[in-house]
């Protein structure tokens, strides 16, 4: 494959990616809904370090276990889906009721940088994805590891970029979307989302 080639059509197959819905999207939407862009985007931050978390995995070769190793794979699964649990309790049991700055600049569990950052990085099928994924589009003769983080980083680029719009979108709807019941509301609806997300994880195969 060629280089312009390889990057064209990874581009598009990132784009694909990023725009599909799926944990991060949940996760931008309910942060910007219920704490502001401001706390939104460093949950974009935090699953823009996860993706080149895996990307340096995959680079180093330590990613292409979770291929080989179910053993690997099942802890990682496990660890993921208790997390997502984890953040899917809390949203349902302790759903906020406004929209408190000053609360939340103070409140060390509002540390949604971590959080989406923990949130990628617990996520095997990430890992999984990276690891056939990536090598596809890297053209023969290049150097695998500044390739895989090249490829990272236009991934990662196009999902900052997607989650800006996601933090913008909700920025013009904030009047509506930090009533007290539509907060209370979209907290619910996230955990429930999360719950999901963690069955749907300890129910996946490689």
């Amino acid at each position: 494959m060629l280089v312009t080639d390889s990057l064209l059509a990874y581009t598009l197959a990132a784009t694909l990616l990023a725009l599909t819905p799926g944990l991060d999207t949940a996760l931008i939407l309910r942060t910007a809904t219920a704490e502001g862009g401001r706390k939104a985007f460093h949950a974009a931050l935090g699953i823009d370090v996860g993706c080149f978390i895996w990307g340096a995995l995959v680079a180093f070769g330590l990613g292409a276990l979770l291929a080989v190793s179910e053993l690997a794979y099942t802890l990682l699964k496990w660890c993921g889906a208790t997390y997502l649990f984890w953040l899917g309790i809390q949203l349902l049991l302790r759903p906020r009721q406004q929209f408190n700055l000053r609360l939340e600049n103070t409140n060390p569990a509002s540390n949604w940088f971590l959080r989406g950052m923990l949130g990628n990085v617990l996520n095997p099928k990430m890992g999984v994805f990276y690891v056939s994924f990536l090598p596809q589009f890297i053209p023969t003769g290049h150097s695998p590891i500044g390739w895989t983080f090249l490829l990272v980083a236009i991934h990662v680029l196009i999902g900052t970029l997607w989650s800006l719009a996601l933090i913008t979108a909700t920025h013009y709807a904030s009047g509506v979307l930090k009533k007290p019941v539509v907060v209370k509301w979209m907290d619910r609806a996230t955990g429930c989302l999360f719950l999901a997300f963690a069955t749907k994880l300890t129910m996946s195969r490689r």
